[in-house]
């Protein structure tokens, strides 16, 4: 294997899903449960603000207690150990990759864990269920507060940051993903494009798993422990 200095990896909801948490566009995930245009959506948090808090209360108090499992902390691992940079670039919303040790870490569609007001844009740490009626801790003003999370049609968080990794990455490592949402569906195309090692690691092809060079497919607690452990053998 090749010795590498700068990894970017990027982890979707199946590296969750082995924590408990559902998972997006499997059968049984969460949009054949819910229509996204109602709970995911700007235009479906004005028409019914309610369900949209509902929904986001519900997902909050399922993820509480939830544990990082073998893939996350391999991943916390390789940041420990690796002598080059190691940038992960997140889509979950969980905060496993944190609870595991990782501290590289980019949210691109936002934190379960934060609230945002939608008036004057302050964000703050959040357990607790929002509602209309609470009051933003920055402005004071109600009836702004909303998950703080990328909702579909909004732009992700931190693309500046996220490009300026891969632009610079040797090794790209896709986790977890299916690879049909843009802009991280892109990803690949922008680490080959600099002549970076792309990889996939997932529990079955994703739509773009044509565009990387190696694919490992399989379990997430499995793939990628081991996955990690070959790159710390040639690294060390």
């Amino acid at each position: 294997m090749t010795v590498y200095q700068r990894i970017v990896i990027l982890t979707g909801a199946g590296l969750s899903a082995e924590s408990g948490l559902s998972t997006f566009r499997d059968k049984d995930g969460i949009w054949a449960r819910y229509d996204y245009r109602d709970v995911a959506t700007p235009e479906g948090f004005a028409r019914n603000p309610s369900l949209v808090y509902d929904f986001y209360n519900q997902r909050r108090r399922d993820g509480m207690g939830v544990q990082p499992n073998a893939a996350h902390r391999a991943l916390a691992k390789l940041e420990d150990a690796f002598p080059g940079d190691v940038v992960i670039v997140t889509q979950n919303i969980d905060g496993l990759h944190e609870a595991a040790g990782s501290r590289n870490l980019i949210h691109m569609h936002g934190q379960m864990a934060q609230a945002l007001c939608a008036l004057c844009n302050a964000r703050s740490p959040w357990v607790e269920d929002l509602s209309a009626d609470l009051a933003c801790s920055a402005c004071a003003t109600p009836g702004g507060m909303r998950p703080d999370v990328v909702w579909f049609g909004e732009m992700p968080y931190d693309l500046d940051q996220i490009a300026a990794a891969l632009s610079s990455c040797d090794l790209f490592i896709s986790i977890g993903t299916s690879g049909n949402v843009y802009p991280a569906a892109g990803f690949v195309a922008a680490a080959r494009d600099i002549g970076a090692h792309t990889v996939e690691l997932n529990l079955e092809p994703s739509e773009g798993a044509s565009l990387f060079a190696e694919h490992v497919h399989g379990p997430a607690t499995e793939v990628v422990p081991a996955y990690v452990d070959k790159l710390l053998s040639v690294s060390a």
